[in-house]
């Protein structure tokens, strides 16, 4: 469909040609006809686009002022009291994802016109990068919890971390007491923990903040990890129907997953060269550690995976093992959309009531392990644990084992 031809169907197509996008419609539309979109998809990305520049050009903001924030204050408070002129797109689904493409086409912002904050943020970013050695997805959540600590204090001023007392702690953890689990607030301390010792790092005396920062009470291991038994892991396997390709490509990730004890994020990252076919050898080059790592390909593993590459994965440039089927296409799956394929397979299989998402899948391997009589060395060494500790969680689970070897109670009848 010509461009000309998509904007002539548009209602509001002054709000975009005369609006501050007018000079990104071309790239922006080529972008999703190269991603093999639908007509209509593009339509309804283009009435959002036209919905977001019509109120930019209201609050008299350019193209320099587009960020995520200002994204999200679009999404999350002018949609819900919209008065703008009817018709306009207000689908928060449909704008969040055609806002999306739009991010990927504007100019990253340099240093001369980014705001303090996002200074800010980016020097922290690279500290937990470059220095500590983290996956990106732990800088992503611990940047998140830092920014919102920041922005809560100093809104759009600067921040500085002198200005900083225990009582800003305080009250940050206060707020989040009601609506956040023990487990997330202690995550959410150790990013703080962390942005301290980013500036003591830096020359700041940061010592009585850190000893601000409280320790989380949570008793996550009382109780033994919740796994898959044989049976619900033989019913969670038959919920993939392999005829058709995008369940046969859901199958081998689930596979991935319960025989190796990927990480969602490691299947994530997984490409057609990580596979020596001739050694029978996964080779994981994203890992949590920051190291390229080696593991066995199980027989099943691979021949389930040899299946999909041969009558399942779209043809696509993209050296990614696992693939969008839809569009947009040549993109690789993303943690999300993985988690999503076996949160579908756990409906289709009755266990969405007890189960959910990729790591019990993860811990369903290692439990196996544990049953089979693997030690808590090998296992660490399969699950990439620096830590036996992190393992050991896992020699709880076989209660009728510990029952067998338990001294009787003194003047118990057993």
């Amino acid at each position: 469909m010509p461009i000309d031809l998509c904007l002539a169907r548009l209602v509001r197509r002054d709000w975009l040609i005369d609006g501050p996008l007018s000079g990104y419609l071309t790239s922006y539309i080529e972008s999703l006809k190269t991603r093999r979109y639908a007509q209509g998809t593009i339509g309804a990305y283009l009435r959002c686009l036209a919905h977001f520049s019509f109120w930019m050009t209201a609050e008299g903001l350019t193209i320099a002022n587009i960020d995520l924030p200002l994204i999200e204050r679009f999404i999350r408070h002018h949609l819900p009291a919209c008065t703008c002129p009817a018709p306009c797109r207000s689908d928060i689904n449909e704008v969040r994802a055609a806002l999306h493409h739009l991010q990927t086409l504007l100019p990253v912002v340099n240093d001369e016109t980014a705001s303090p904050l996002t200074l800010e943020i980016e020097r922290f970013n690279g500290y937990l990068r470059d220095i500590c050695g983290l996956a990106p997805l732990t800088c992503s959540y611990r940047i998140q919890h830092v920014k919102a600590f920041l922005v809560g204090r100093f809104g759009n001023d600067a921040p500085e971390i002198g200005l900083l007392v225990s009582d800003d702690i305080d009250a940050f953890l206060n707020e989040l007491a009601s609506t956040w689990s023990p487990t997330s607030r202690k995550l959410i301390c150790t990013s703080l923990r962390s942005y301290l010792r980013f500036h003591a790092m830096l020359g700041d005396d940061t010592r009585i903040l850190s000893a601000a920062l409280p320790t989380i009470a949570n008793w996550r291991r009382r109780h033994p990890p919740e796994v898959l038994s044989e049976v619900q892991l033989e019913q969670f396997l038959r919920a993939f129907d392999q005829t058709h390709p995008v369940e046969l490509r859901d199958y081998v990730i689930a596979r991935f997953l319960l025989d190796l004890g990927l990480r969602a994020d490691e299947v994530a990252h997984l490409t057609l060269d990580c596979v020596d076919w001739r050694n029978g050898i996964v080779s994981l080059c994203h890992t949590k550690s920051q190291r390229v790592q080696q593991l066995p390909l199980p027989t099943q593993t691979g021949e389930a995976l040899g299946r999909y590459l041969r009558l399942g994965r779209p043809q696509t440039t993209n050296r990614a093992l696992f693939s969008r089927h839809r569009a947009p296409f040549g993109v690789a799956l993303s943690v999300d959309a993985i988690r999503n394929t076996m949160n579908r397979a756990f409906v289709r299989s009755g266990l969405a009531d007890r189960f959910c998402n990729t790591h019990v899948l993860r811990r369903s391997m290692a439990t196996r392990l544990q049953k089979s009589g693997v030690s808590i060395k090998e296992i660490a060494d399969m699950l990439r644990h620096r830590d036996l500790n992190t393992a050991r969680a896992y020699a709880r689970v076989d209660l009728e084992h510990l029952r067998a070897v338990a001294i009787p109670w003194p003047g118990s009848k057993s």
